[in-house]
């Protein structure tokens, strides 16, 4: 599917806009699934101030959304419509620590986040280093793993709203609930400052371990996967609901649930976005009818359907 070519009228609007427009751009090699169709028009902000000035000028009728590094995402295969914006590790992947804090930008992986402050002997961010995913979608779902979650140690976040003004969201102003924040979804947050506590560096790096292993041993981690499916329903755990109503391996096309891990779903080769999100709803559905609980999508679903 190939949309309008609106990247000549953006540039023409935008004078001085110094970061990257793209049209008509694939998606499926953001996407840790590699699947899904193009984005209308794919927007690499140079920094903070470049993404103020563009979601300023763009026409509020366009749809925007943000696209980390694309590890909890089904992009369908119709693409997206509209303006997806990537936030570059280079201009937003900065990571630093001073006494109990540490910065990041929201492109920073999780996982480097876990390392800085590691390296500085901050504890209490050794669950970000079993997270694969970026600052940005942390705060966005209040990813956690491991025993921890965001809300445990974010003290602010920066984040660009819909009309280019700047914003400075408290711990509170962030609403944290389990896998979900309440700030407004067209904020695009920007950068974080988290506290944690100066701990001895062994305890720290021993922690970081043991998320590592639990990741290699229980996790198709070198799969083309989008992580943990669906949510925990409250006293329960989605794998074990998923394996009780007979999934475990279960296929539509090229995707399959997990033999593995039961809560994630794996592109085997050739799987299309269809295939992925067909098979989920499967899982749901057959889920249901086993126990009666309704199983919630932890993986965001984007785009429109291949017509």
């Amino acid at each position: 599917m190939t949309f309008p070519d609106i990247t000549p009228d953006l540039k023409t609007a935008m004078p001085q806009l110094r970061g990257r427009l793209l049209a008509n751009q694939s998606l499926a090699e953001l996407t840790w699934f590699r699947v899904g169709g193009p984005a209308q028009v794919l927007f690499t902000p140079a920094d903070e101030d470049d993404l103020a000035y563009f979601l300023k000028l763009l026409p509020k009728a366009l749809p925007v959304y943000v696209v980390g590094v694309g590890s909890n995402l089904i992009v369908r295969d119709g693409g997206m419509a509209g303006v997806v914006i990537r936030l570059s590790p280079r201009a937003f992947g900065e990571t630093s620590a001073s006494g109990d804090i540490v910065s990041a930008g929201t492109a920073a992986l999780d996982k480097r986040v876990a390392e800085t402050a590691a390296a500085a002997n901050i504890g209490g961010m050794e669950f970000f280093f079993g997270i694969p995913g970026t600052i940005g979608g942390a705060l966005r779902m209040n990813a956690g793993a491991n025993g921890g979650e965001t809300k445990d140690v974010l003290i602010e976040a920066v984040g660009i709203g819909r009309d280019g003004t700047r914003h400075v969201f408290s711990n509170a102003d962030m609403k944290f609930v389990y896998r979900n924040s309440g700030v407004d979804p067209s904020v695009i947050f920007t950068s974080a400052r988290f506290r944690g506590a100066i701990t001895d560096a062994e305890a720290i790096r021993a922690r970081m371990n043991e998320v590592q292993t639990h990741r290699e041993t229980a996790q198709p981690i070198r799969e083309k996967t989008g992580g943990s499916t669906f949510k925990n329903p409250p006293g329960n755990s989605a794998w074990k609901l998923i394996d009780a109503a007979g999934c475990r391996g279960l296929r539509v096309g090229g995707a399959q649930v997990s033999e593995m891990h039961c809560n994630f779903l794996i592109n085997t080769g050739n799987a299309t976005g269809h295939d992925i999100e067909t098979l989920g709803e499967t899982v749901r559905e057959r889920v249901k009818a086993n126990s009666g609980i309704e199983l919630h999508w932890e993986i965001k679903r984007i785009g429109i359907e291949r017509g």
